[in-house]
């Protein structure tokens, strides 16, 4: 059987993050790849101009619709937009039979807000409780925790905070750390961490929702979470390495890297 993966998340129309690239992903993984269209936006290596939040309702519908044909193994949360979309996708992941993902995606790698303020409290107190993993950067494990996360320890006293919110596992990015890069899991009470030679870089766009969707990926194989997330890792880092170098801004990873 083939293992499915859902994506819920914003249109990228240059294809280095959102929906384009989590469906990249979901197939060099070889799992089937299928999606739910939350925001659309005009942006490119260069920036966002624009963010148009579409309905919930209709959201739900694109959700049911998936759901009820082609049941996923695993989803992943992106770019959600708005606290109304927030609170209806919440809701209906508490009746998923499947582990949900959520990459809490709050700017752009340009800079642009891909949620408004006050949707942060409706993420933390409604989706982050139907979370099988949560995987903020540091910037959004900020926002989640209204602490400051700048190191490791800080890291891991973020990380139980954002458990103790409902979330049942906890990574956090270690990207925008000073010096060596390093990913921090926090899982049955204990933590794990996943370091990385830092890479000398612009063309970053799109990792955080490409890292997210290798996850998922391994989970609806049936992978382990320490495992899925080592795979993962392993996969990102590879597809920063070898970078196309496409546009004349923060321009996409290599997303046709091979996994194994």
């Amino acid at each position: 059987m083939t293992p499915v993966c859902l994506t819920i998340a914003g249109s990228d129309p240059s294809g280095g993050a959102g929906i384009q690239a989590d469906l990249k992903v979901f197939h060099q993984h070889r799992t089937y790849g299928e999606s739910v269209i939350t925001l659309l936006t005009v942006q490119n290596t260069c920036g966002v101009t624009e963010v148009n939040v579409l309905s919930p309702a209709f959201v739900r519908k694109q959700l049911e619709a998936v759901i009820t044909d082609i049941p996923p193994q695993a989803a992943k949360t992106g770019a959600l937009g708005s606290k109304e979309m927030i609170a209806m996708i919440a809701d209906a992941a508490r009746q998923f039979s499947f582990p949900l993902i959520v990459d809490p995606v709050m700017i752009s790698k340009h800079g642009a807000a891909l949620l408004v303020e006050d949707a942060v409290d409706v993420l933390r107190t409604e989706l982050l409780p139907a979370a099988y993993l949560v995987t903020p950067n540091l910037h959004e494990a900020e926002a989640l925790t209204r602490m400051k996360v700048s190191n490791l320890p800080e890291m891991k006293e973020a990380a139980e905070k954002i458990h103790l919110m409902g979330a049942k596992h906890v990574m956090i990015k270690g990207g925008h750390l000073e010096g060596a890069s390093a990913d921090l899991l926090f899982s049955a009470g204990c933590f794990s961490q996943f370091p990385a030679p830092r890479i000398k870089t612009k063309h970053t766009h799109g990792t955080g929702c490409s890292f997210s969707a290798a996850i998922t990926a391994r989970i609806a194989q049936g992978m382990d979470l320490n495992d899925a997330v080592q795979k993962a890792k392993q996969y990102i880092t590879g597809a920063i390495l070898t970078a196309p170098q496409l546009g004349k801004g923060c321009g996409p990873t290599n997303l046709l890297t091979e996994c194994d």
